[in-house]
Formats: structure tokens, C-alpha cells, sequence
């Protein structure tokens, strides 16, 4: 097993502080507090209202660069939706004190879903499906090119065989289950219609919940285009199974979506929660995640609730009475 990535650069209070004098010196004077290390970024909230966001390592400096150009962009189709995105407001530039790009956002209330217990998130899958109907739209030959998000299952199965089948992978729940379920969604039939825009990691780490709603969709860094289905893994990663059949029909609702595809979004969640279960021993938060999601994937009656769901389809009564 192993830890999250050490970080490259030490970010302290001092010299975020020093960043934001050089920069923005309107802000420098502002309270400054770090309040999260992430896999790629530091977060400092910022005053009341913002939050400085930071590569912790040089990986992560492109995806910073993608959230600055992309974003905004694509935060005016999910105007009308009441779910925040962190469009960065401020866009910091390297300096002789700090290698790469940073940002200033706002700062969203809230804690994180991963608090939340999985009863409480259905009440709010609806308005994730409609997030991530909202975002999914073609998108363009230059959008952010990812090698671990968007592409085929194929090019991950190396990766997931590794934590499977290493030594390692006895730690892991269920590891041969898992290693068979896996190699029955590699198989399915690769997407073959437009890139469509991701998230890329929608796992209950990067959703706020405010007041019992899903108040704001954040980190953004692995954003791209491709497989619709790397999203739709949400339905694993973030709910149980009835939280699931809200979010898979009011996806329904919205468009058509066949069984191949949330068969592959349910490779896609295996995917990811090995991935946290392998990378996470110095973060309880994150494993704890990757357990419940494999615990989804695998669990009894999980992707065998009924052809309606299966399919992808939902109720055909509902659908017509407007649902949800």
C-alpha cells in the first residue's frame, strides 16, 4: 500500500502570504489559514469569502492552468443549476519564491459529502445527475488531454491489475472478486461517440453540502473530455443503492444512456476506488471512500436492482410524469 504524493513544495502560511502581497496586496492583509492537502493541492482559506488553491506538486501545475482556462467557460452552462463550481477569480502566476501557477477562488460554506452518511446524500442525486447532464456537452480537439480520465477502460487495465494482483492487494477487501468484475467491464465495448466534457473525480471529497443540499461541485484539476462514463462512476463512488437508482433516473430523465455505458461507469468506479484504497494510508478520509465505493461495486444486488436500472433507463411512468 502507500501514502498520498509527497508534496514538492513546502506551502506555508508565510508564503502564500508573501504570494498574495507580490500579487494581489488588496488580499495580502486578509486572515489566512491552510485547511486542506489534497492529492495535487493546498488549500488556504482566505478572509471570509476566499480560498487560495496550490499545486503541492509540479504534476499538478497544468491541471491548475486547465481549471484558469477552462472553467469559466464552462461554469455558464451550469449557471441555472444553484451548484457552485470554483471559478478562480484571481489566476497567480510562478514567482522567484513558488514554481507554478496558482489561483484565488471563493470559498464555498459547507463540509464535504464524504461527512455525510449515504442515506442523507439521496436527497440530493438528483441534482447531481443534473450537474452532470449539464456539463457533459461535446467538447473541443483542444480540450485538456488526460491519460487516467476519459479513456477507454483498456488503457486501465495495467494500472488496476497492479493493485489487484500485487502483494500489496491482500489489504484490499475483495480483491479477487474485484479482479473478476474487472475483467468482465474491461471488456465491454469501448465509448465510441464525441468527447464529452468530465469532471473527472466526482467522489464525495470534491462535492459541498450545505444545509442538507448539494451546494457546490469543486476540484476540478483532472477536468477533460471523452468517456461520458468516467462521471456516471459518481453513482458508486458517492451513493448507496437507492441513492443510485435516483441518480440513474434522473439521468434517464434527461437522455438516453445504454447499458454499455454504465456498465463502464461501474469499471470506472472500481477503478477509482482502488486507486484510493492503494494511495491512501496516510489519508482516512480518501480511504474511507474508496472502501465504500468498492463495497457499491461489489456488494450484493449492486448493478442487479431490476432491467429498468441495469439499462439505464429508470421508470417509464416516472419518465412521463415529469420525474424527478
Amino acid at each position: 500500500m502507500a501514502n498520498l504524493p509527497a508534496a514538492e513544495a513546502d506551502l506555508t502560511e508565510g508564503q502564500v502570504r508573501e504570494l498574495l502581497a507580490g500579487q494581489f496586496p488588496d488580499l495580502a492583509a486578509l486572515p489566512l489559514r491552510l485547511v486542506a492537502n489534497g492529492w495535487d493541492n493546498a488549500v488556504f482559506r482566505l478572509g471570509d469569502w476566499l480560498a487560495v488553491r496550490l499545486p503541492r506538486r509540479a504534476a499538478a501545475a497544468q491541471l491548475v492552468l486547465h481549471e484558469q482556462v477552462w472553467l469559466p467557460r464552462l461554469a455558464a452552462g451550469l449557471s441555472g443549476l444553484d451548484v457552485a463550481v470554483p471559478v478562480p477569480l484571481r489566476c497567480g502566476t510562478p514567482s522567484p519564491s513558488y514554481p507554478w501557477p496558482w489561483s484565488v477562488v471563493r470559498w464555498f460554506e459547507g463540509t464535504t459529502a464524504d461527512v455525510q452518511v449515504a442515506a442523507q446524500r439521496r436527497h440530493w442525486a438528483g441534482r447531481l445527475a443534473a450537474v452532470v447532464d449539464a456539463l457533459q456537452r461535446p467538447a473541443p480537439p483542444d480540450a485538456p488531454a488526460n491519460p487516467v480520465r476519459g479513456v477507454p477502460l483498456a488503457d486501465r487495465d495495467q494500472a488496476v491489475r497492479q493493485r489487484l494482483e500485487a502483494p500489496a492487494a491482500a489489504q484490499l477487501p475483495r480483491a479477487a472478486q474485484a479482479l473478476e468484475l474487472w475483467e468482465e467491464l474491461c471488456a465491454v465495448r469501448a465509448w465510441d461517440g464525441p468527447a464529452l466534457w468530465l469532471h473527472g473525480d466526482l467522489h464525495p471529497a470534491n462535492l459541498i453540502t450545505d444545509g442538507g443540499r448539494l451546494a457546490a461541485v469543486v476540484d476540478f484539476g483532472d477536468l477533460t473530455a471523452g468517456d461520458p462514463a468516467t462521471d456516471l462512476a459518481a453513482a458508486w463512488l458517492v451513493f448507496d443503492a437507492a441513492g443510485r437508482r435516483v441518480f440513474r433516473q434522473a439521468l434517464a430523465f434527461r437522455r438516453d444512456l445504454d447499458a454499455a455505458t454504465w456498465r463502464r461507469a461501474r469499471g470506472w468506479a472500481l477503478n477509482i476506488a482502488t486507486a484510493l484504497l492503494a494511495n491512501s494510508d496516510d489519508s482516512p478520509g480518501l480511504r474511507r471512500i474508496g472502501a465504500f465505493a468498492l463495497d457499491q461495486v461489489l456488494g450484493p444486488g449492486v448493478g442487479h436492482e431490476g432491467p429498468a436500472e441495469e439499462n439505464g433507463q429508470g421508470s417509464p411512468c416516472a419518465k412521463r410524469a415529469g420525474w424527478p
